[in-house]
């Protein structure tokens, strides 16, 4: 911008140069020109005097030549001219400056011709015999002694023409500086006026350029630059309000890809693949810096995912397929190819993949079914027992009193373990669907476990068992009273019905980490083999089937314990040695 500045300011100063100098020579020229019409119409005037008032002598060459020269010296004295005689043929007769028998015939000088043809000759020329320019000016005069015609020329020196063009030229050169220095300095602010508002919206311009569109130009002038600086902030404006919804729709983009359960991918119509979320990422064990831009075939997944993706790039069709990946672990994904077409011609641009893991809803529908198939089969056994012993009695063996008091017995037994398990199926189906309201409440945990003990006592005392407690003193708990004691008296079931006689079973309570209350439950029974133990709390999982059924066991128990006990946002875990015992523990918070 510096060297647009200068060169705007060397032009200006240039045309002003051009200007005046040639304005200058146009005015030497003119001054000269006046000058010289001057003294020309001044020479014409006294030369018609000189003729009107001087006698002339015809004669011979000689007698005329020394009369003519003498009359000439004379007249120079004044007209402060040179003055020359001529006869008609051009013989100089009479010069006041030089002897007239050494001049050479003057009958081809232009102002002799012009005189003789137009009655007054001029001419501007070096003389030959001065040796300088001169000024001519001669007439013709008809002398009627003789009837010859005489001519009579006036010469003057341009010495002083030229001096005074000489002082006028110095003089113009001297104010041409002058105007020269002036003109630099308005030029160089007219300059700096348009080019620094220029320059000013060129930075800004670059900072918009590099994506800096807070950058405003400063406008102080309503002229057209004024108007493109005001035109310039307008556009950077909408460029910045532009990119902030670009910003903000490629975040919004950016945070769903990122959050999706799901994993995406978009591939275009080469099968280049263009973009890949986050949970794309963990399912196909790649990262986006690895595929991204690269051929789909040079991810070694297997070969079933590869072919899908071809068939949906040729076919430009919707494909839906469900495939086991066994890298980088074993899933179950249900693989979704959208074809992708543009919004204004339509035209196939590629296909979206969408990777949804669909092993947990598999296994929960195979859950499920196994649920249906276990109710089915658990519900069969007592009714099966109820409607055989019903049949026999009804055969007859009513009448035997003592057979059938053990008939009814045993239905009334099993229609007993019908409605537990019937109530614990109906209990695990509304704690599972969250339709189980709690009531949270301080419990003193002290007291707590006194009552539930007391609850359980008789039937420990039954079997021997030794109910023992250690529960830490003025230990407070959050929670449903009714819900925490179903846990505990779940729990405490299971350690006496599988514990031997003679054994014991004891509850342990403190508190634990940070704001949590531990619980546990610790029996000397049978024990549960290791391979047993990840599998317990699953819904009629039974360890001993028939030691289970012989108890009165519904096999839900610990699943609806493990439900109550998430429900208080709490965790529980089990361990156990075969022929040792069982210890349940859990981890509960003390504020919900």
């Amino acid at each position: 911008m510096n060297s647009f500045r200068t060169r705007l300011t060397i032009i200006i100063i240039a045309m002003t140069a051009l200007s005046v100098t040639a304005a200058g020579f146009l005015m030497m020229k003119t001054f000269k020109n006046n000058h010289i019409n001057a003294l020309e119409d001044n020479m014409v005037r006294e030369l018609h005097l000189i003729v009107n008032k001087m006698d002339w002598l015809t004669g011979e060459l000689e007698e005329q030549s020394s009369y003519y020269t003498k009359e000439a010296e004379e007249l120079k004295g004044y007209t402060d001219a040179r003055v020359t005689f001529m006869r008609g043929d051009g013989t100089v007769i009479g010069d006041s400056d030089y002897d007239p028998r050494t001049m050479d015939n003057h009958a081809s000088r232009k102002e002799v011709m012009e005189a003789m043809d137009k009655g007054i000759g001029q001419a501007v020329r070096p003389s030959e015999t001065a040796g300088e320019s001169l000024i001519y000016v001669a007439i013709p005069h008809v002398v009627l002694e003789d009837g010859n015609t005489y001519i009579i020329r006036l010469a003057m020196s341009l010495q002083e023409v030229e001096g005074s063009i000489d002082q006028l030229t110095i003089v113009l050169i001297g104010g041409l500086w002058v105007l020269c220095i002036v003109a630099a300095v308005i030029s160089y602010r007219i300059a700096l006026s348009l080019t620094k508002p220029l320059e000013q919206i060129t930075k800004v311009a670059k900072r918009i350029k590099n994506m800096d569109y807070r950058a405003r130009v400063k406008t102080t002038k309503q002229d057209e630059i004024g108007e493109l600086g005001t035109a310039i902030n307008a556009m950077a404006d909408s460029l910045q309000v532009q990119m902030s919804r670009i910003r903000q729709n490629e975040n919004q983009l950016e945070s769903v890809l990122a959050n999706m359960i799901n994993g995406v991918v978009m591939i275009d119509v080469h099968g280049i693949i263009l973009l890949m979320n986050r949970r794309a990422e963990e399912v196909l064990g790649f990262s986006a810096r690895e595929l991204v831009g690269r051929h789909f075939a040079e991810a070694k997944q297997q070969y079933e995912l590869a072919q899908i993706i071809q068939e949906a790039l040729d076919s430009r069709e919707h494909l839906r397929e469900e495939i086991t990946f066994y890298f980088p672990e074993e899933r179950l994904l249900e693989l979704n190819l959208v074809p992708v077409r543009e919004n204004n011609d339509g035209e196939f641009s590629g296909v979206l993949l969408v990777l949804q893991d669909v092993s947990a809803i598999r296994r929960l529908e195979r859950m499920r079914s196994e649920f249906v198939a276990n109710v089915s089969h658990e519900l069969k056994t007592p009714i099966a027992a109820v409607k055989g012993f019903a049949e026999t009695l009804l055969g007859g063996a009513v009448k035997d009193e003592e057979t059938a008091r053990s008939f009814l017995q045993i239905i009334f037994d099993e229609s007993e373990r019908l409605n537990r398990l019937i109530g614990d199926i109906l209990e695990l189906s509304k704690i599972e669907s969250r339709r189980v309201p709690l009531m949270f409440s301080p419990v003193e945990m002290d007291g707590f476990i006194d009552k539930t003990v007391k609850l359980l006592e008789p039937e420990a005392k039954r079997k021997g068992i030794a109910l023992e407690r250690d529960v830490e003193s003025g230990l407070y708990l959050e929670a449903d009273e009714d819900r925490l004691r179903q846990i505990m008296m779940n729990l405490l079931s299971n350690g006496i019905n599988y514990t031997p006689e003679g054994g014991h079973v004891t509850i342990r309570i403190y508190a634990y980490g940070d704001e949590q209350v531990r619980i546990q439950i610790r029996d000397s029974g049978i024990g549960i083999p290791k391979k047993d133990l990840p599998r317990v709390f699953e819904r009629f999982y039974r360890v001993d089937k028939a030691r289970s059924r012989s108890s009165g066991g519904t096999g839900l128990g610990l699943s609806i314990v493990k439900h109550l006990v998430e429900l208080h946002k709490g965790t529980i875990s089990v361990s156990s040695t075969v022929g040792v015992g069982t210890t349940f523990t859990i981890d509960l918070p003390v504020i919900q």
